[in-house]
């Protein structure tokens, strides 16, 4: 039997969040509802959902401030879909710096709400269409890191771990991959967040950003992701495989 996905949405709109719901259960899935941080975190006591929908706009804490919390605990590799109320770029660039891995601007369609669910699970799940694995190793070296791919864990040279958010681990599998191979934004954006990117959009450029800060990169003389003008990213060190946990 094929698990059933499993649903937080966190809303303090009574309407949207019983709508969200019904929607989402008519289509598969299994839906827990919360109007707050606290209802939230109550949910999550149980165990970690597949996926949060997320308000930006909520009383107390904010969406921001709970995704936040989220990819500094233990659900940080949970995917979050964070939803605005205005649309703004800034709310867009800033939700996605505190980790959200999609964003849907209010109002929405409730059809188009499932599909990013649906696609920001699949893509949770798998590496995204298309891509070849470099390596079917589960432990991957370059530098002075190592990416275990079985519990996405990225660790330094001391065996230390950091935490890396659902999009930040996209990215970086995507890099390590394909290295020492230009990438284009608008080729990472569709790979790592299944959508193609508008004439403004400045996600990539953000992860990029927070995946150097995680690998302690300086961009001035970057070690691992260097930018090329007008051309994207591209990864320059080398990627081994190497024995590591599970094998």
């Amino acid at each position: 039997m094929d698990k059933i996905d499993h649903v937080l949405v966190v809303d303090d709109d009574r309407g949207i969040r019983e709508l969200v719901g019904d929607y989402l259960e008519k289509n598969g899935m299994r839906v827990s509802l919360a109007a707050n941080g606290r209802e939230m975190r109550q949910v999550l006591e149980g165990g970690a959902p597949d996926l949060i929908v997320l308000d930006l706009m909520l009383p107390g804490e904010d969406g921001l401030v709970l995704c936040r919390d989220l990819r500094a605990g233990k659900h940080r590799a949970t995917p979050v879909l964070m939803l605005t109320a205005r649309g703004e770029e800034t709310d867009r660039i800033v939700g996605l710096e505190m980790g959200a891995d999609d964003y849907l601007a209010k109002p929405f369609a409730v059809r188009e709400l499932l599909a990013r669910v649906r696609a920001v699970l699949r893509r949770t799940r798998m590496l995204p269409p298309g891509m070849q694995v470099t390596e079917t190793a589960n432990m991957l070296a370059f530098g002075d890191w190592r990416l275990d791919t079985t519990a996405r864990h990225l660790l330094d040279s001391e065996g230390m771990m950091v935490s890396l958010s659902g999009a930040e681990y996209r990215l970086l599998r995507v890099f390590l991959d394909h290295p020492q191979r230009v990438l284009t934004r608008d080729q990472l954006l569709n790979l790592t967040q299944g959508r193609q990117a508008d004439a403004f959009d400045r996600s990539i450029d953000l992860l990029v950003s927070r995946l150097r800060q995680r690998l302690r990169d300086v961009a001035r003389e970057p070690r691992y992701i260097k930018t090329l003008r007008s051309e994207g990213y591209v990864f320059s060190a080398a990627v081994t495989a190497v024995d590591g946990p599970g094998q």
